[in-house]
């Protein structure tokens, strides 16, 4: 007899008092043939995967799964009649996602303890075969990140599991399009640093992130930095910024715009010469490594050079003044101003005890973009004539009154 099960996410956002996104089905005791039949749309390439001809909700036929390879796409899987609903449920990868509801009576089928693992606010795997697919370090970093803000956190048995996938070398087989989805998904989350400190603690994030994960353990200078070790500033310079904007590419150039301090050599700590200049190339190569975006890898090269003469805005004169927003592209790119300003306003406050110092270098940096407005500033030109400069007068006059209030 073919039954239907509401299953994964949905069922664990409804126990949640959370609005599912998604609603994602296993069919059980059908075939390829009978769905198709009833008007179902096969999409699985791997295993037969259908769309509901109606709601275009997936309907996946229960399955097994054994890996017959390495990385996380060689698994073979068995999708007959015969495969219980419980059977299903053992190959996925956390007990919160684990449980499914009988569209029928309406009951709860958790034979791997997810509700209870629900309620203590676990993260916890299945099984010994967790192991077997490395993108399931990164996705339970990423439900860290998701769920931390709730109380939630990973199982110790996990952790270890975790440690054991990291050193096993089997991340090594994940694409970059995979890591770079898990991270930016992460960016999106409500606490994106648990992603990434996570993946830290298991040794993971020297395989996906390594420019980053060297962060840890380099010291600053102590004056302007309390914190000391750099790693823990990126963290807390991302929890700032996420709590500024949700914008991902705002986010990511937080999250990489000190990789310079890694290379810095040890006899010249814990100062860091020109890391910011130093830290453009790392920034490019993990850019073009993940495969992001443009619009992420030209933020986070600008920001990486340009952040702290974001920060210092106030106390150059007007050609240094024009000659920054002239490289930030501020009067045509108004909006990416003011994220460059919100992430320079992250990094200034993840630091310990900064967390609530003014930050009057944004509202600066636009009150004079604003004043530029109808002034072709790549064209423009100090060492131009007189006469040239004397066209944009009022403007500059306007650009120098900015300068004078903020500087009184």
């Amino acid at each position: 007899m073919t039954k239907i099960f509401l299953v994964g996410g949905a069922v664990r956002d409804i126990l949640l008092n959370r609005t599912p996104k998604d609603h994602d089905y296993v069919v059980v005791g059908s075939t390829p043939e009978e769905m198709l039949a009833n008007g179902f749309k096969c999409v699985g390439k791997d295993f037969p995967v259908f769309l509901h001809p109606d709601s275009g909700d997936e309907y996946a036929l229960a399955r097994t799964e054994r890996k017959s390879g390495v990385g996380y796409t060689e698994f073979t899987f068995d999708t007959s009649k015969t495969i219980t609903i419980e059977e299903d449920l053992q190959r996925r990868d956390l007990t919160i996602n684990s449980i499914a509801q009988d569209l029928d009576t309406g009951d709860f089928i958790d034979p791997y303890n997810g509700i209870n693992d629900l309620e203590n606010r676990i993260i916890r795997h299945v099984s010994g075969a967790f192991g077997e697919d490395p993108l399931r370090v990164l996705r339970t970093a990423r439900f860290l990140a998701r769920y931390q803000h709730l109380g939630f956190s990973v199982a110790e048995e996990t952790i270890e599991l975790l440690k054991e996938m990291a050193s096993s070398g089997e991340l090594m087989h994940l694409t970059a399009e995979r890591v770079w989805g898990e991270i930016q998904s992460a960016l999106k989350t409500e606490t994106p640093t648990a992603f990434f400190e996570l993946l830290h603690e298991v040794g993971a994030l020297d395989f996906i992130l390594p420019e980053l994960d060297c962060l840890w353990g380099v010291p600053q200078v102590e004056k302007h930095h309390p914190e000391v070790d750099t790693g823990v500033h990126i963290m807390m310079a991302l929890n700032t910024a996420k709590h500024l904007t949700t914008d991902t590419v705002t986010l990511f150039g937080v999250l990489l715009h000190d990789l310079g301090k890694g290379i810095t050599p040890e006899d010249v700590l814990p100062q860091h010469i020109n890391h910011e200049e130093t830290g453009v190339p790392l920034v490019k190569d993990v850019s073009e490594r993940l495969k992001v975006s443009t619009a992420h890898r030209e933020f986070a090269m600008i920001f990486c050079e340009q952040h702290l003469r974001i920060h210092r805005c106030m106390e150059m004169n007007k050609k240094s003044l024009l000659n920054l927003l002239i490289r930030l592209d501020a009067r045509r790119k108004p909006d990416r101003l003011v994220q460059f300003c919100l992430a320079a306003e992250a990094d200034a406050k993840g630091r310990l005890g900064l967390e609530d110092k003014p930050y009057p270098q944004k509202q600066f940096l636009i009150e004079v973009a604003a004043t530029l407005d109808g002034i072709d500033m790549k064209q423009f030109d100090f060492a131009t004539p007189r006469g040239k400069q004397d066209a944009h007068k009022a403007k500059l006059d306007a650009v120098q009154s900015v300068i004078k209030k903020y500087q009184e």
